[in-house]
């Protein structure tokens, strides 16, 4: 397996490439797509065993990981700097199965001095599956 490609070999949609920036547990859930430099800071996977729960269709834990990469991603491209989830809230709208290709975008509502509130959404095949709205804090530059 490459970067590029998932557990099954499958390469992401035309524009994607491996995420920049993963942490350890990012690519844990991973592998995890993204379009550089796009406006609405597009993400996606490919629905693996892993990501399976015991009804057959994607686990609701990893729906929601990836929702907070999804805004947290948001927060980043805004040029907030580093920031961490306070509240995130999400609705589940719909399934996804094994196999298929999810895709999530997020953009900042509002930003304040400590605050930064986003919202995105998840598809599969067009299908909405999820929705999501977060709030970060943002980190003081100088930590010691």
């Amino acid at each position: 397996m490459t970067q590029a490609e998932d557990d099954l070999g499958r390469p992401p949609p035309s524009g994607f490439v491996a995420a920049s920036r993963n942490s350890p547990y990012t690519a844990m859930i991973g592998p995890l797509y993204e379009i550089p430099g796009d406006d609405q800071g597009r993400r996606g996977f490919w629905v693996l065993d892993r990501h399976i729960n015991n009804a057959g269709i994607i686990h609701g834990g990893m729906l929601m990981s990836f929702a907070d990469t999804l805004l947290g991603r948001a927060v980043s491209n805004s040029g907030a700097g580093m920031a961490v989830t306070l509240h995130m809230t999400t609705d589940f709208v719909g399934p996804a199965h094994l196999g298929d290709w999810i895709e999530g975008k997020a953009g900042v509502v509002r930003r304040t001095r400590t605050m930064v509130f986003v919202e995105g959404e998840i598809v599969t095949r067009k299908r909405l599956v999820m929705t999501a709205k977060g709030i970060f804090r943002r980190l003081a530059r100088n930590r010691s």
